[in-house]
């Protein structure tokens, strides 16, 4: 682990508007219905919820938006994978506060997730995931309210590669940063406990192993991890993670302190009680999840292939249902972030190409829940 500063450029003014993914099967295109469906180790039902409705556009003409951070003021930061860029949006303006030069942005890496400090009133720190030439890293900056100082490196050494670079980040109730990472598509980086590629990692805001961690010596909190891009807690405090399958299934976890999710022995549930088994998969073609939230009682997730829009009902046992939304109706959709308002923020990644509309315009959507 080293600290020290990355290269971040000054704050441009950008417009505002009117108003990634590998080569695994999981990971491709395809088209979609309308159907719920869901295979895991207990029944599934379909929940009554209200459904989301998209009720505007918080910014269109993006480039890939991967991660969402609301600060205080009800202000939000938002990071674009492809070009480095971490962009405000407040008072319905867009503007660039800061760019990460040193990002490699190829197939799945770049400028991934972001994440405010819990007590940003009092040190303004934000904290980044990037991908360099060398590797995934978790940086911090400080952020005045014009535009981010130059990051401090406070952890590196996460593998990194064209496919599977996780990048998820969010604070917990214990105030500590959990860290989704991916195995760079080495698969047996995430069964080798000595490695940080396919892991959630647990850390202090110093980037140091968080106190309690299953090894007092390492970040490392959970393993056995394929590819999570999606972490939130929900209002017992349970973190829950989604994960991108290879050919079979995608998964929702449910989270704990030094257990293995059994990849790549395992995909999906193995039942041997060896590994943790998922609490829900879906076939790959109806999700290739990216983003959770926890929002109105329930999780809410993006899909990439899927083109949906998830609701997760999740009970106190920890078991689950789950119906979809939005089927094929904005492409690819990459994040989703609970808004300080009350509605939620959706991404769309259709600018690789890879998506169903013919304009290829990246955007965020204003969601209520009916």
């Amino acid at each position: 682990m080293r600290r020290h500063l990355a290269c971040l450029t000054a704050a441009v003014v950008l417009p505002m508007s009117a108003c990634t993914s590998g080569p695994t099967a999981s990971d491709m295109p395809s088209a979609s219905g309308t159907e719920t469906r869901t295979a895991a180790p207990t029944s599934i039902t379909s929940a009554a919820v209200g459904a989301p409705q998209v009720t505007g556009t918080v910014a269109s003409g993006l480039d890939t938006p991967w991660g969402i951070a609301f600060l205080p003021d009800g202000s939000a930061l938002v990071t674009e994978r492809n070009t480095g860029r971490i962009l405000e949006i407040a008072d319905g303006a867009v503007r660039e506060v800061g760019r990460v030069d040193d990002t490699l942005a190829q197939g799945e890496s770049g400028l991934l997730g972001i994440a405010v400090s819990p007590t940003f009133d009092t040190d303004r720190f934000v904290y980044l995931y990037v991908t360099t030439e060398n590797d995934n890293r978790i940086l911090r900056a400080a952020f005045d309210g014009d535009s981010l100082s130059a990051p401090e490196v406070i952890l590196d050494g996460i593998p990194a590669g064209r496919i599977h670079d996780g990048g998820r980040m969010v604070f917990g109730p214990d105030r500590m940063l959990y860290v989704a990472t991916g195995e760079a598509g080495e698969r047996e980086l995430a069964q080798d406990p000595d490695s940080l590629g396919g892991k959630i990692l647990r850390i202090t805001g110093e980037g140091e192993p968080a106190p309690g961690n299953p090894d007092a010596a390492s970040p490392v909190f959970s393993l056995g991890h394929r590819n999570v891009q999606g972490l939130a807690f929900d209002d017992r405090g349970r973190l829950w993670a989604s994960e991108f399958g290879q050919n079979d299934v995608d998964e929702l976890n449910l989270v704990t302190a030094g257990a293995n999710y059994g990849w790549p022995v395992v995909e999906g549930a193995g039942g041997s009680g060896e590994f943790v088994d998922p609490v829900l998969t879906w076939p790959v073609s109806e999700a290739s999840p990216s983003g959770l939230a926890w929002f109105g009682g329930g999780l809410w997730m993006a899909g990439l292939r899927g083109e949906r829009l998830w609701r997760i009902g999740v009970d106190e046992d920890g078991s689950a249902t789950a119906t979809d939304f939005l089927a094929g109706e904005y492409g690819r959709l990459r994040t989703v972030a609970a808004a300080p308002d009350g509605s939620l923020w959706l991404t769309t990644s259709n600018r690789d190409g890879r998506g169903s509309p013919a304009d290829d315009d990246d955007r965020i959507l204003r969601i209520e829940i009916s």
